[in-house]
């Protein structure tokens, strides 16, 4: 289930090309999350500083483009806690052509992987599961982005998918300090 609402993401990639600024939607998805699984300090907007480092030098964004960033954050936060499991890698849209769709799971993946190491540098301290899962990503950062669409391909990609939100997931545990057993609903990051 995708919690992003196509509203939001039109909003964001508007704001982008109104600002000129170089970034895909499923980037700045990827760095909000990897921020928020590794564990950045969410009160008082410390995630801001290093996500601007990420997609824009460290220079602030236009309010308009910052309103929906924060929205988005904001999206991101509710749906990793969501005991309904709503959380997904922004991609692009189902009916697009596989390729495009494994692009931006790329870049996402890549965005994630960066913004987890911004608030983790020592990821070789994790656990062997977390560790095993980054490098799981770094591997699907790899992979060839010429594919057919058929049935053998979509289901790789699904399964893809799948890997990386359980991998957001497990990162957000360890790094959070969230226990198997603790009650997402009661669990506040933001």
């Amino acid at each position: 289930m995708k919690s992003t609402s196509p509203l939001l993401l039109g909003k964001l990639q508007t704001a982008l090309d109104a600002d000129k600024l170089a970034v895909l939607p499923a980037e700045i998805h990827g760095v909000l999350t990897g921020l928020v699984c590794g564990g950045v300090t969410i009160e008082n907007n410390q995630w801001v500083k290093p996500l601007l480092e990420l997609i824009n030098d460290g220079e602030p964004l236009s309010d308009t483009l910052m309103n929906i960033v924060k929205e988005l954050y904001q999206d991101v936060v509710n749906s990793l806690v969501d005991p309904e499991l709503s959380f997904s890698p922004l991609l692009a849209e189902e009916d697009d052509p596989l390729t495009d769709r494994l692009e931006a799971f790329i870049n996402w993946t890549q965005s994630f992987l960066t913004g987890l190491v911004m608030v983790q540098p020592a990821l070789d301290k994790s656990s062997a599961e977390v560790q095993e899962l980054i490098q799981d990503l770094t591997d699907i950062t790899l992979v060839e982005l010429e594919v057919e669409d058929n049935d053998d391909n979509e289901e790789g990609f699904a399964a893809l998918v799948e890997h990386a939100r359980i991998a957001a997931w497990e990162c957000l545990r360890e790094f959070r300090g969230l226990a198997d057993d603790e009650d997402t609903e009661s669990k506040t990051l933001h």
